[in-house]
């Protein structure tokens, strides 16, 4: 029994190189239109399965592991964001992953920061994203969306945040119900401490490669 780690959300999940010249070209966006009050968010979306993804687990030399599941396999889509600036996380429970399931995630950003100016979400060209209805609903809300290069979600925070819940949240036993599941992967999506948050997500590493743009947006006090 056995199922494969499924990461729905990317048409680019397979890993690949991303240019200097790409990120070069999507720092410079940034830099040429911030203004103070903006706010810069990682949006991605996952998919959870009530089948259990396999990880590295114990059994007897010369056994297999055995992973006891229901037979059913129902699923729900997690919508998350994080705060560059703060760690600050929004997640969504949704059954499924259209136009109108992204539009609702828009609207929940923008009633968590009510007061702040563009939003600017780092996220990848997920189908419902580039929509014209979706893009409509984003300059009305004042959220601009900045593409992050394909074959590159090791540039996602929240792509790496979804990563490290997989394997602590879902693999190798079956939750009681794809509800449950769900409830337990936003639960401890939002209790981290922003400091976990930031460690988990790579954003604290000297090496994250948006480091040095953050600190011209938000300097040392």
């Amino acid at each position: 029994m056995r199922s494969a780690t499924t990461s729905f959300w990317h048409s680019d999940a397979v890993r690949g190189p991303s240019t200097p010249t790409e990120k070069g070209g999507l720092i410079r966006r940034l830099k040429a239109g911030w203004h103070g009050g903006d706010r810069l968010l990682c949006l991605d979306g996952t998919l959870l399965r009530l089948f259990p993804p396999l990880r590295a687990t114990w059994a007897l030399k010369g056994t297999q592991a055995m992973v006891p599941i229901t037979g059913r396999n129902a699923k729900r889509v997690l919508f998350g964001a994080i705060d560059l600036r703060s760690a600050r996380r929004v997640v969504l429970i949704r059954t499924r992953a259209g136009q109108a399931e992204a539009q609702a995630f828009l609207r929940a950003l923008r009633r968590r920061y009510r007061g702040a100016g563009w939003l600017w979400l780092l996220t990848d060209r997920a189908s419902a994203h580039p929509a014209p209805q979706t893009q409509e609903l984003a300059d009305r809300l004042r959220i601009r969306f900045v593409w992050l290069p394909r074959q590159a979600p090791e540039l996602s925070p929240m792509n790496q945040l979804w990563r490290e819940l997989k394997r602590l949240i879902a693999a190798n036993r079956q939750a009681t119900s794809i509800d449950a599941l769900a409830a337990d992967a936003a639960a401890w999506i939002l209790t981290l401490t922003p400091q976990q948050a930031f460690r988990k997500a790579g954003m604290a590493s000297k090496h994250f490669w948006l480091r040095k743009l953050l600190q011209i947006f938000w300097r040392p006090t």
